[in-house]
């Protein structure tokens, strides 16, 4: 990357376009270097949407599931070859580590792979056939099948900050698949790699014209364009997701939102699980990794640690002992463990944050203050220390449940009993995942049941998978991600599941004989 930093340009209508000024600057989060610019003033949205609606369609909707899939596997090709070129860019623009980065590129890549192979599962159909068909009166020739078409808008794919690459990918690869057209607006302060990926992508010609657009920028009147056709899909804070899905144009059109907000997310430790034991261990093993792990800038990382009351001195010992050992500081070093956040007005409001939490907690180890880096200017840099709160009283606590510190941050809050930790995990209002660590199967079976529904998924860690699970805040293709109340109330990719987003499901009532022949095209979801 050029010491001058870069334009980077949207690509609509089919071609290459350069915003108006500059509305954002994209910066190093380590050294504070400018690295690029975007801009989307005076870009013509209204012609891009509907280039894509017309070109995108028509290219998507003659093709058939498997040939779809074919599309989605080549895009992963691409970004395969490119690799190496991806981790210098999160590095660079996102402040990650190596593993950071990992996480983000191949988290892509893998969705890719994973829809590409479901489309090739799919085969030559072109609807889906969701349920068996029902007789509908005394004629047995009489019945009805539910079948889901393709839409023939376009997902318009509004992404966060903190994944730039796996968050682009994971929606495009449904909605490619499904045969709808991708608009990706990525956030502007990590746009870079989000850039670079739909470049290559572009320059290889893995897609026919109209099926990828980017809009690198503010998102402007892009919400004002919108048809009934179309949808969003949207990755962010919950004060963004009420705007948009309360955006008068989308509310006027009935535009299909799906929201992915915030989450105040939740690990629990069982009281069987004893500080010698393969349950102990997994948990605060996990609960590290998650407050450490993109700097604990990901939606699904652990924000509150249920714990035992008579075991709480003994997790805050063991926790705060590994946080403090945790190598923070520039990602290019080998050595390190955990960089930056990506902004420095995300390491403001991270202190905000972590100042409300301490109100009601005490701080065990870091703090709303940046921490001494050697080498590292600290009126430039972003960094958060990896910092453990530990609540004093349960009784009227509030903070830990409504304020989600994005950042490398984690409270501790002890319970008395399944019933106690049950309400208390409940007070979160919705999230996205919650874990769960015991040696008692029972009981952890008992939490689930409990917990679920304030939950999109929940990790339950017995020691049979104690080092064998995928991890709390991993999104699996094949699994739902999404979650209730503040969690947005959406849901994202869980196999073939994730396809009903873009398709419309119809009702057709009619001859066995008629309803035979459609469902000789259709492809089962089940």
């Amino acid at each position: 990357m050029s010491a001058t930093p870069e334009t980077l340009d949207s690509y609509l209508s089919g071609r290459w376009q350069r915003g108006q000024g500059i509305e954002s600057t994209l910066i190093d989060p380590v050294s504070g270097d400018e690295l690029a610019t975007v801009s989307a003033k005076g870009l013509d949205l209204n012609s891009a949407l509907e280039f894509a609606r017309r070109e995108g369609q028509r290219s998507l909707r003659n093709m058939n599931y498997a040939e779809r899939g074919k599309l989605v596997g080549a895009v992963a090709d691409v970004l395969t070859a490119n690799r190496a070129r991806y981790e210098a860019i999160a590095i660079a623009n996102s402040g990650n580590t190596k593993m950071d980065a990992a996480i983000d590129i191949d988290g892509g890549i893998g969705t890719l792979k994973y829809y590409a192979r479901l489309g090739a599962g799919l085969g030559e159909a072109r609807t889906l056939l969701d349920e068996k068909p029902v007789r509908l009166a005394k004629a047995e020739n009489y019945q009805a099948i539910h079948l889901m078409v393709p839409r023939r808008g376009v997902a318009v794919h509004i992404n966060a900050f903190n994944f730039p690459g796996w968050a682009l990918w994971e929606k495009a690869a449904v909605s490619l698949l499904a045969g709808v057209p991708v608009l990706a607006k990525p956030a502007s302060a990590t746009a870079l790699l989000a850039h670079a990926m739909i470049k290559d992508v572009i320059a290889a010609g893995a897609l026919p014209a109209g099926a990828l657009s980017l809009l690198c920028g503010s998102a402007g009147g892009l919400l004002e364009a919108l048809t009934s056709e179309d949808l969003v899909a949207f990755t962010g804070s919950a004060d963004t997701a009420v705007r948009v899905r309360g955006h008068p144009n989308v509310v006027a059109k009935n535009v299909p939102v799906n929201i992915e907000a915030d989450s105040i997310n939740a690990a629990l430790l069982a009281p069987d699980a004893s500080p010698a034991g393969a349950a102990f261990d997994a948990f605060v093993r996990e609960t590290v990794r998650e407050m450490t792990v993109k700097a604990g800038q990901k939606c699904t990382a652990i924000r509150r640690i249920f714990v035992p009351a008579e075991m709480a001195d003994a997790v805050a010992d063991a926790l705060s002992g590994k946080l403090k050992t945790t190598k923070v500081g520039d990602p290019r070093q080998a050595d390190t463990r955990m960089g930056p956040l990506v902004t420095r007005a995300q390491q403001a409001a991270a202190f905000e944050g972590i100042r409300r939490l301490a109100c009601e907690a005490a701080i065990v180890c870091g703090g709303a203050d940046a921490p001494e880096l050697d080498g590292i200017d600290k009126a430039k840099s972003a960094f958060v220390a990896p910092t453990l709160l530990r609540l004093k009283s349960t009784d009227n606590a509030r903070a830990v449940h409504e304020v989600e510190v994005f950042g490398p941050a984690a409270t501790i809050v002890p319970y008395r009993g399944e019933q106690d930790a049950a309400a208390l995990i409940a007070r979160g209002g919705g999230s996205l995942v919650a874990s769960v660590y015991g040696e008692d199967k029972d009981f952890l079976a008992r939490m689930v049941s409990e917990i679920a529904p304030s939950h999109g998924r929940i990790l339950a860690v017995d020691p049979a998978i104690a080092t064998a699970h995928t991890g709390h805040g991993i999104v699996m293709p094949q699994c739902n991600h999404g979650g209730p109340g503040r969690a947005g109330a959406g849901e994202e990719l869980g196999g073939l599941f994730g396809l009903r987003f873009y398709h419309q499901r119809l009702a057709v009532q009619g001859s066995s004989e008629l309803l035979a022949s459609l469902q000789a095209t259709a492809a089962s979801m089940h």
